[in-house]
């Protein structure tokens, strides 16, 4: 398989194209000139995860990763939301962002109001699924 990649050398950045070998090696061109590259004692490099197919169970708790301060509180508790409702408007770092709901379900836990300012992985508001999101 080849891949480009661009590199920088001392300072300049060269476009390199890559193509790997059985031999742990690589064929590289660079400004049309041909390469060889090794690295002596490297490791392979990490294979990439694959996705097993399996759906990861979402949570129903929402909370900010970062600190900011609640514009709005957009439900109630025991509302019926449905999964990426805005469920509150949060500002963090001068800018507002619409925080949705992960999962259908009902609030059964708000735990902040209009105008507080909140620290990052707080519980905000918690969401008890639907009896139809649970079995998925």
């Amino acid at each position: 398989m080849t891949e480009k990649r661009t590199v920088k050398v001392d300072g300049v950045e060269f476009e390199v194209e890559l193509t790997a070998k059985d031999d742990g090696s690589w064929d590289a061109v660079v400004e049309g000139k041909a390469f060889n590259i090794e690295v002596p004692n490297a490791q392979a490099a990490p294979r990439a995860r694959r996705n097993t197919g399996s759906k990861k169970k979402k949570s129903g708790t929402v909370s900010a990763n970062i600190p900011g301060k609640v514009v709005t509180v957009e439900v109630t508790l025991g509302e019926v939301v449905k999964e990426g409702q805005v469920i509150l408007i949060l500002e963090a770092m001068k800018m507002q962002n619409e925080i949705q709901a992960p999962i259908s379900g009902t609030v059964i836990s708000v735990s902040c109001e209009e105008g507080q300012a909140i620290e990052a992985n707080v519980p905000l508001v918690v969401i008890e699924p639907d009896e139809t999101e649970e079995e998925v």
